[in-house]
């Protein structure tokens, strides 16, 4: 295995690495991402993603040598290895702990035909989310749940933003996770018999007054406008969590937990 040794910040290397982790049009076009940290790394190499390139800070001990060389070809195969100086990895990190090591993988797409669904099937269904943050906490949450998948449906930013990534800890990987139209995703729906639940706060039932121990998707809009009309009016059921204080919403993130184990606890109560 070879290693190549990078020691400026300028190296051209270096900055299409930052530019695949700043701009999502450089991501879409090469088909690229990049994964930063041990643990996020492994979740996408066991969700069977390739690793295009690997970059290692010198400062890890003694992994660089010819006998450790063998075994990290082994748990991080990768195209090609790259290692970096402590200065040039503290530039193109973004934080700290995450072990010296970042990778570039390859694009895999994941399409509604791609999932496979449960006897008793729980999808998370998020409608325009904006925010990586916000989704990286749902994909946490649907990890949590153990949700047969969470679809996107017609997104404002790209699944493999480093900020989902860092904030959903790998989730989005361990979750079957899609992008596709609210209308694609409708008809999906409705033919694998999934009862819709739109969570809103206008003309709603209380959640937990609602039946969600059968096949069931939660469709979620974004905090600031809510869902749109498409599925306000296609739903089952539209739902709402009480709010007793003075703030009308809660993140979206939070919402998604509180309803899709209110999900798991009437199944759990049925068996």
């Amino acid at each position: 295995m070879y290693i190549d040794t990078l020691s400026s910040s300028k190296n051209p290397k270096i900055k299409e690495l930052l530019l695949l982790s700043e701009k999502s049009k450089e991501r879409r076009e090469r088909a690229l991402f990049v994964v930063e940290g041990k643990r996020e790394i492994e979740a996408a190499l066991s969700a069977g993603y390739k690793i295009y390139e690997l970059f290692l800070c010198t400062g890890l001990s003694n992994i660089l040598n010819s006998q450790e060389s063998a075994s990290l070809e082994k748990q991080y195969p990768a195209e090609k290895y790259y290692s970096l100086t402590e200065e040039v990895y503290s530039k193109v990190a973004y934080r700290g702990g995450t072990e010296g090591v970042i990778a570039i993988f390859r694009y895999k797409a994941h399409t509604l035909k791609d999932i496979s669904l449960s006897s008793n099937p729980l999808i998370i269904v998020l409608e325009s989310v904006e925010k990586p943050g916000n989704l990286g906490a749902v994909l946490r949450t649907a990890d949590a749940a153990n949700a047969d998948a969470v679809i996107v449906c017609d997104p404002l930013t790209d699944l493999f933003n480093p900020n989902i990534i860092r904030s959903s800890i790998g989730g989005i990987f361990t979750n079957k996770v899609c992008v596709s139209s609210s209308e694609e995703t409708y008809k999906w729906l409705t033919d694998n018999n999934i009862k819709i639940f739109a969570a809103q706060l206008q003309d709603a039932e209380l959640y937990y007054n609602c039946d969600m121990s059968e096949a069931s998707a939660v469709v979620m809009g974004t905090e600031s406008l809510g869902l749109k009309p498409f599925w306000r009016e296609r739903a089952h059921h539209r739902i709402k969590i009480p709010m007793l204080g003075s703030i009308d919403s809660l993140n979206v993130s939070v919402s998604a937990a509180v309803i899709c184990f209110e999900a798991l606890r009437q199944r759990e109560f049925r068996k």
